[in-house]
């Protein structure tokens, strides 16, 4: 017996293959100081946890309509306006059982076999394996450190073929925490604006977990309004990631789409969990202590990692460092073994100080490691201290 033919090309994500390594180092009783996952280190606001209670009181244990409550949807919108500038009535608004969903939902319901799909990297782990599994062809554009990891209009106006269906955009960035000025936005929409047959899949994930400077979502530019699809969720900005609720915004044909494919994968998302998105919506002060906390453990990891051997852009948003370490290629460990590229950095880390982060290989690039900060200030202090201190034995 053999498996599907299109499981042959989808690999483990790498963010979760290290973070099971964690747990098994764990398990055997090691230090570790792990920067692997994407999730924040506090429990959920106060207020959305009540609110989730109330909900189970009030009744909310039944099924939901496939693409959300109408209390969700109907604060969706307010938030996109207000928040972004983006209109969206209720019913171009679908939830999902996360963000993740979300983005799978618009490559089954847009991508055909053979459609490209255009990704700036480097790129979150699970874009190119949904892309494949919906039957597309990624293809990507490397933008490199000395471009602060973003790419050009130029960059981008290459990239289209009159294969290409989408293109897929993350600002603010994982793995970079990258923000694209609205500036940036703006020429790459000019671009866009000109390849009509080009439809926008916006991953903002990040969007309410940013540092400093202004922000433009790429759907709120007049031209692509009609050829863009917003996305977004609860598990970043209000520390809800075992709760599963993501959302959408697009043209209501893609919202019609979206909502057909849902329906027969996981129908509606848990109602209570939406219910309770609700309060941290209208409650979005509730999110600001963990947001002055990531910035200053940002601070403070730029930092410790200032060091001759290290490029690390300074992030604007999201949680994540990701540092050039291809100065260490070609160098020896203690004990002789090569350093040949950004898998022996991570492996040596985890040997020599116990010290897990995830090898840029699985974001698209071979020269880089990413480091989340969303992890305990003592931690980030030890650990990274750890880390650069393992480096600096590097021969």
């Amino acid at each position: 017996m053999k498996g599907a033919e299109r499981m042959s090309a989808i690999v483990e994500s790498q963010t979760l293959a290290m973070a099971e390594r964690v747990r098994r180092l764990k398990n055997a009783g090691k230090q570790v100081y792990s920067f692997t996952l994407g999730e924040p280190d506090f429990d959920t606001p106060p207020v959305i946890r009540r609110a989730a209670v109330q909900a189970m009181e009030n009744g909310y244990t039944h099924y939901p309509p496939v693409a959300g409550l109408p209390e969700l949807r109907q604060a969706l919108c307010a938030h996109f306006r207000d928040a972004y500038g983006l209109q969206y009535t209720s019913e171009q608004i679908v939830v999902s059982t996360g963000a993740k969903q979300s983005l799978f939902n618009l490559f089954m319901a847009l991508v055909n076999p053979g459609d490209e799909v255009v990704i700036p990297a480097p790129y979150w782990v699970s874009y190119l394996p949904m892309v494949q599994m919906a039957g597309g062809k990624p293809v990507w554009i490397t933008a490199t450190t000395q471009k602060n990891y973003k790419i050009t209009p130029e960059d981008l106006e290459t990239a289209f073929t009159p294969k290409t269906k989408l293109f897929l955009f993350n600002s603010p960035s994982n793995p970079t925490g990258m923000v694209y000025s609205p500036e940036e936005v703006r020429a790459l929409a000019r671009v866009l604006e000109r390849h009509e047959h080009v439809f926008v899949v916006s991953d903002e994930i990040y969007a309410l977990v940013r540092f400093e400077g202004d922000y433009l979502s790429l759907g709120a530019v007049d031209a692509l309004r009609e050829r863009t699809a917003t996305v977004n969720g609860a598990s970043k900005a209000f520390a809800m990631t075992g709760w599963r609720v993501g959302w959408m915004g697009a043209p209501q044909w893609v919202a019609d789409l979206c909502v057909r494919c849902q329906g027969q994968v996981t129908s509606g998302a848990n109602a209570i969990a939406q219910m309770a998105v609700v309060a941290g919506l209208e409650n979005l002060d509730c999110i600001e202590p963990m947001k002055a906390a990531f910035q200053r453990r940002c601070r403070r990891a730029l930092q410790i990692l200032d060091v001759p051997f290290l490029t690390v852009p300074r992030p604007q948003g999201a949680f994540y460092l990701y540092p050039d370490v291809s100065s260490l290629f070609g160098k020896r460990a203690p004990d002789g073994r090569a350093i040949n590229d950004c898998e022996d950095v991570a492996e040596y880390l985890i040997e020599r100080a116990g010290v897990v982060t995830v090898p840029g290989t699985g974001f698209g690039t071979r020269e880089h490691i990413r480091i989340s900060f969303a992890v305990a200030d003592q931690t980030l202090e030890d650990g990274l201290t750890r880390m650069v201190e393992a480096l600096a034995d590097l021969r």
